[in-house]
């Protein structure tokens, strides 16, 4: 079984199976998307209340990323990457299986906390790439987790109107099944970070945040980011479900489709990362992200508005992504998976504030109200980067 030696370079192999692992586990928290309309009905709750286990699954995401990602710099990854994998495997079951929404969003819970799987791989490419190919490589992997989130939200929708929405929670469980079979025999060995206890090991994560204004700063704007584009998702089946489309599930996986400009512009921004620069980088996300919600205000009753707005915000995130992502790894390479665990923490509990937000705005203003919260997130963005001097 092959190690990886710092700075040493990643085999191609290896480099596509971090970017597929990263995509088919990172699915696991969008499956419930395209269904939530279908998931309200069959269970007889409200759009809000069905709303939640979106919230409640980015919650747990978040909780994994301050409680098992860190662990990356202690512990195996190998070992991490494949208990992970089961804990979905057998939550996905227990979602597929209940008929209390209140069972169904403490699985997703702990399906949340169990989906951080990329973002183990994330940093293990930061600290293992050949300096001159990291951001490329970090571009490589996050397009792998992006076509992931597209592919279940374009997949959950299609089967979720043919088979129902259980069926799309068993095959889930299937597939990690799968993936922690071929990780069990193909990921390789690292070398731990950290030397010390657990509780030391995540007290070290504080002083890293009050140390580096720089990882905090960048890690804030992304979550604005990331919060203003999970408002357009956590409402797109209600939105879609209204006059003037009426449509089901499949509608909603037909527009994911549109997240494929976010997973091509991500596999190719690695490359300008260094010569645009983050903060350049990270404001124009911001703006191409307003100007999304603006489409998305004027002419969200059409496909056409719909559609474009999808492909802007999607864009607009992926480029504060990528670019905090990265800013905020090259400030200590050594502690890595402590460095992501601050970035992605901070960047899914913005995802989670949206989702939550852009529900409360559906419940009582309608699209006007969605539209609202993505572009307040969006202007949080451009108001933390007024703060970067750098």
């Amino acid at each position: 079984m092959k190690e990886l030696r710092e700075n040493g370079g990643i085999p191609g192999g290896i480099l596509l199976l971090m970017a597929v692992m990263a995509g088919l586990t990172v699915a696991n928290i969008y499956y419930n998307q395209p269904l939530l309309g279908m998931i309200s009905r069959d269970l007889g709750i409200s759009h809000l209340t069905a709303d939640m286990m979106t919230v409640v699954t980015q919650a747990g995401y978040a909780a994994g990323l301050m409680l098992v990602l860190p662990a990356g710099d202690l512990w195996s990854r190998r070992r991490i990457v494949i208990t992970c994998m089961l804990a979905s495997f057998l939550m996905l079951l227990a979602i597929a299986l209940s008929g209390s929404i209140y069972l169904i969003c403490a699985a997703s819970f702990v399906l949340g906390v169990s989906s951080v799987v990329p973002q183990l791989f994330i940093p293990l490419t930061a600290q293992f790439s050949e300096p001159r190919n990291k951001t490329r490589n970090i571009g490589f992997v996050l397009s792998g987790l992006l076509t992931g989130i597209l592919a279940a939200r374009v997949i959950s929708g299609f089967l979720g109107e043919w088979l129902g929405w259980r069926a799309m929670f068993l095959i889930a469980a299937a597939i990690m099944l799968a993936c922690s079979a071929v990780c069990l025999f193909l990921m390789p060995v690292t070398k731990r970070n950290f030397e010390g206890s657990y509780l030391s090991l995540l007290r070290s994560i504080i002083g890293i945040v009050r140390d580096h204004p720089q990882i905090r700063l960048n890690s804030i704007r992304s979550a604005f980011g990331f919060g203003s584009m999970l408002a357009l998702w956590a409402c797109m089946a209600f939105r879609v479900a209204e006059a003037p489309f009426c449509r089901g599930s499949d509608a909603v996986g037909w527009l994911g489709l549109c997240g494929m400009a976010g997973a091509i512009a991500a596999s190719g921004m690695g490359r300008i990362i260094p010569r645009f620069g983050v903060k350049r980088l990270c404001v124009s996300g911001a703006l191409i992200q307003l100007l999304g919600w603006g489409v998305s205000f004027l002419f969200g009753g059409t496909w056409a508005g719909l559609i474009a707005a999808l492909i802007l915000v999607d864009i607009g995130t992926q480029c504060q992504q990528l670019s905090g992502q990265s800013g905020a790894l090259a400030e200590i390479p050594g502690a890595s998976s402590r460095v992501n665990t601050i970035f992605m923490a901070t960047f899914f509990t913005g995802g989670c504030l949206g989702t939550f937000f852009a529900g409360l705005g559906w419940e009582h203003w309608g699209w006007t109200g969605v539209c609202l919260t993505g572009a307040l997130f969006a202007s949080g963005s451009l108001l933390v980067s007024a703060f970067d001097r750098k």
